[in-house]
């Protein structure tokens, strides 16, 4: 299928290629390779206004963003740029990095995060990739990523096309999401699948619109069970598509869809029941005692992400992933064992460059066995025993459906004596309920310095830490790095090069004030409900808004209420506001929402309000109603009721909010 789908692509696209007046294709950047080259560039989007969706990010992107971004930051963007360089012949030796480090403790065997599959007791890390560009239309590049456990061609691959349509063949990277150090569907977890991939790099139409769809080839595999148990091997396809828009420059939002099918006897799927299952998730899940195997897909995953760029004098962009595995109850917006996930990036507060991520998610991700509609497959969404999503599911026994939560934090800092230091932390809690063994908690401190040196960057990390089964380790690395964005040492500081103002129409708020609720459970019957008391508790909001046009704002916020004398947080990935010609105004929100019951229930909160607006100067007045739809927990405490049709809760919550907002 790979075979077909890719010369159809080169068809159409060479039909296409001598009337298209377009930009050529472009190379991509590295992508959990080179850290701080990454980390700059991400910075760059940020001051140009440049959400994020999926990357690895091309390199004609940055290009186009160096302008906007060098009126706030020249310094940084003089060294982009440089680093930009070595794309910009027709050949060359685009980056190269080798690493060689050492380790103690027992817990050296633990998976590196998003490193291609390296272990933390691989002796030698090394990557390269070299191109050749004949035409704009045409590039070449070969490239491979290596350590001790194998060596994976990354970054090999053939590129045709147009800056509308941009088709890879070869052994592309693929992370869908805002977040940068975890990503459900598809990251640098695993080392890297061949691929064929089609996408743009530059937006289409006034909405902004991206797209990418590929269909990749997973590693061979004997544990692909059969909808009727039996077992076969072969190599499963792994696929799917994103959307993104951005209607305003800073503000983007995103729909994406995986699925995994076939391999050896399992294959066979015609394009119309691949297409149908896409559509159509949950009718291709549902029970079907007449479904053959050549009709079966296997395991399917899909979710929305936003990001929020605020362009003050202190800049920086909030963003949320809102994910799940298959469906419930047979409604295809409904996603099945979520993860809600967020983070806050703070490009430049002062010298230092700040983020924070954090996320929870319910468990069965990344396993899958076979039922009566649906293919199985024994070690997992895995390619090479790895994950194909995110870091977590590495750090657990294989094929554990645990879930659980996890936090990051990343302190950046750039001295007057040049180079960068990076201080990450990261922290792992699996559910202590939902596991097959007890876990401990997984803490992982990391410490690097990286200095320019004749167009390299040289430095040393040392990571130290626990895993998830209570063991200990320590790794001192010593790296070098061809390539480098680092300022040097300059008596002019990065605090001083930086000079950002804030943009007219945009506004911060914190609002506080009382939210009365009930919730609608459904528990384990099979049809709805039970409704709880109204109760009242107190609301918590943080968030801003920018102007879209004369009166409409697009914007974020993350809101607490106690709902029922728990804890409820929302994350508004949508929220559109439209004002009137006078003070008031109406919005309009979508997002998601964690409840903190035993387990956390997580699922889709929308709703709307109408705003006074300067009450008093500067204060608003607000009545909002809230409502989250089939917010779902697995039943996996002991103390849960168990029995009924299905093995998860849910929970219609109702809230009606009167708040008071202070504007900044």
């Amino acid at each position: 299928m790979i075979k077909r789908v890719a010369l159809l692509a080169v068809v159409s696209l060479a039909a296409l290629c001598g009337t298209a007046l377009a930009r050529g294709v472009s190379p991509y950047l590295p992508l959990g390779l080179d850290p701080q080259v990454e980390w700059q560039i991400e910075r760059v989007l940020i001051l140009a206004d440049m959400p994020v969706v999926r990357r690895p990010i091309a390199a004609a992107t940055v290009l186009d963003a160096l302008p906007k971004a060098a009126k706030i930051d020249p310094v940084l963007c003089e060294h982009v740029r440089r680093f930009l360089d070595h794309y910009m012949h027709p050949s060359g030796v685009a980056f190269a990095s080798y690493a060689v480090s050492g380790e103690s403790g027992p817990g050296g065997t633990m998976v590196v995060p998003n490193q291609h599959g390296a272990t933390l007791d691989s002796h030698y890390q090394a990557a390269v990739q070299g191109y050749v560009q004949p035409s704009d239309y045409l590039l070449l590049s070969a490239g491979a990523v290596s350590d001790q456990n194998r060596t994976t061609p990354t970054g090999s691959m053939l590129s045709l096309g147009f800056d509308w349509a941009q088709l890879d063949l070869g052994y592309r990277d693929h992370w869908w999401s805002t977040m940068t150090d975890s990503a459900a569907l598809i990251t640098t977890e695993a080392p890297t699948m061949p691929s064929v991939t089609l996408s743009n790099y530059r937006p289409l139409t006034r909405l902004g619109l991206e797209y990418e769809l590929f269909l990749a080839r997973m590693s061979y595999t004997d544990q692909i069970e059969l909808i009727d148990g039996s077992l076969t091997a072969g190599y499963p396809k792994f696929g799917g598509m994103q959307l993104s828009i951005e209607p305003i420059s800073g503000w983007s939002l995103a729909a994406q869809r995986i699925m995994v099918w076939g391999g050896g006897a399992a294959g066979g799927q015609s394009m119309s029941t691949i297409l149908n299952a896409f559509f159509n998730p949950a009718g291709a899940q549902k029970t079907s005692s007449s479904k053959t195997q050549s009709e079966a897909i296997g395991k399917q995953e899909g979710g929305l992400t936003s990001q929020f760029i605020f362009p003050g004098k202190v800049p920086f962009t909030v963003y949320f992933e809102y994910t799940g595995n298959d469906t419930v109850n047979g409604n295809n917006l409904l996603l099945g064992k979520p993860i809600l996930a967020g983070g806050i990036h703070f490009p430049h507060v002062g010298p230092f460059d700040l983020l924070f991520e954090s996320q929870q998610w319910q468990s069965t991700w990344y396993v899958h066995q076979h039922t009566n509609v649906q293919t199985g497959y024994g070690a997992g969404i895995t390619n090479y025993y790895l994950s194909t999503g995110d870091w977590f599911g590495d750090q657990r026994v294989m094929s554990d459906a645990v879930g659980g939560r996890s936090d990051m934090l990343r302190v950046g800092w750039e001295p007057h004596f040049g180079g960068q230091f990076e201080l990450q932390y990261r922290t792992l809690i699996n559910d202590a309920y939902t596991g097959v063994i007890s876990y401990r908690h997984m803490n992982m401190g990391s410490l690097s310095y990286a200095y320019p040196w004749r167009g390299f960057a040289l430095g040393a990390e040392v990571d130290v830490g626990q895993d998830v089964f209570g063991e200990h380790f320590t790794r001192l690395q010593g790296f070098l790095r061809y390539g480098e964005a680092l300022r040097s040492a300059n008596p002019e500081s990065a605090e001083d090069a930086f000079n950002s103002e804030r943009a007219d129409g945009t506004e911060l708020f914190v609002a506080t004030g009382a939210t009365a609720n009930n919730v609608k459970l459904n528990v384990t019957a099979p049809t709805c409900c039970t409704t709880t008391s109204t109760k009242i508790g107190p609301h918590v909001g943080f968030g801003a808004w920018r102007q879209a046009s004369d009166h409409q704002d697009l914007g974020a916020e993350i809101a607490y209420d106690d709902i029922q004398g728990l804890s409820l947080w929302s994350a508004k990935m949508l929220d559109w506001r439209y004002r009137f010609n006078g003070p008031t105004a109406f919005n309009l929100f979508a997002g998601a929402a964690r409840w903190a019951l035993g387990t956390p229930a997580i699922g889709l909160y929308l709703g709307g309000g109408l705003q006074w607006r300067d009450i008093v100067p500067k204060w608003d007045l607000g009545l909002q109603y809230g409502y989250g739809n089939k917010v779902s927990r697995l039943r996996t405490l002991p103390s849960d009721p168990q029995g009924g049709y299905r093995p998860d809760s849910f929970y219609d919550i109702n809230t009606l909010t009167l708040s008071l907002s202070r504007k900044f």
